[in-house]
């Protein structure tokens, strides 16, 4: 069932009062984004449950990882997720927006990994569920309002990681260069070999150099996953 924890190898996930449960978006681009820099301090943006920052947690030394989340139920479930780990000494969340959280923070320390899994659903209509429609909708924070702020808070070598559709790709490009952020790689994902390209993951930086371009596929066959997708998320699944 949805609402019961959702239980990886080194942490779990409390999700009943969160509108976005636990799915592959977040799983994958937490597992995807590179700390090959060695950030020391991460900003989760749009936290939900909690997952990305906790993965964050485990898999890097960061001394800070800071999560934002607007929507109440779910900033108070990803507290408690956040304290009932094992890294709850370097997690903290925010309750605000994000235009917020940029205007109080914009002349502190910069952050050498921002992170965020972003509403996507553009369309001109909504659910009737407001929480559920805040967590999934673009008009409750804009492309390009993710990416302006971002690069205000982004420390000077740090990078920007985002998984968005497919679709965005090239607007979350254009966005970015006139922010003055460029693509590192850029992985797009397929179902399975022969479905056609559904999101993508893209790191930004300032430096501007030719990115990484590849593609990852997650199935062969419903729920006979690939080699690269397991080696890519082996140290959160339980089972696969």
């Amino acid at each position: 069932m949805p609402d019961k924890p959702f239980k990886f190898k080194q942490f779990s996930i409390e999700q009943d009062r969160c509108a976005m449960k636990i799915g592959t978006d977040g799983v994958l681009l937490g597992a995807w984004a590179s700390l090959d820099h060695k950030p020391d301090s991460i900003l989760d943006i749009g936290a939900g449950t909690g997952l990305i920052a906790l993965m964050l947690a485990q898999r890097s030394e960061a001394a800070l990882i800071d999560a934002l989340e607007i929507e109440e139920n779910a900033y108070e479930q990803a507290v408690e997720n956040f304290e009932k780990s094992d890294w709850g000494d370097r997690l903290f969340c925010y309750h605000a927006g994000f235009d917020e959280f940029v205007d109080e923070m914009k002349e502190e320390d910069k952050y050498d990994l921002i992170i965020s899994n972003p509403p996507f659903y553009s369309e001109d209509y909504k659910t009737g569920n407001e929480n559920r429609d805040k967590a999934r909708f673009a008009d409750a924070l804009p492309l390009d309002e993710l990416i302006s702020g971002a690069s205000v808070l982004l420390s000077e070598t740090g990078h920007l990681d985002l998984i968005i559709p497919y679709s965005e790709e090239n607007k979350a490009l254009s966005i970015a260069h006139t922010f003055h952020l460029f693509p590192r790689k850029i992985t797009r994902v397929k179902g399975t070999d022969n479905s056609p390209v559904k999101r993508c993951l893209i790191s930004f930086s300032f430096s501007k150099k030719d990115p990484e371009i590849n593609e990852l596929v997650l199935e062969i066959s419903r729920h006979n996953y690939t080699r690269e997708f397991r080696e890519l998320v082996s140290d959160f699944y339980l089972k696969l």
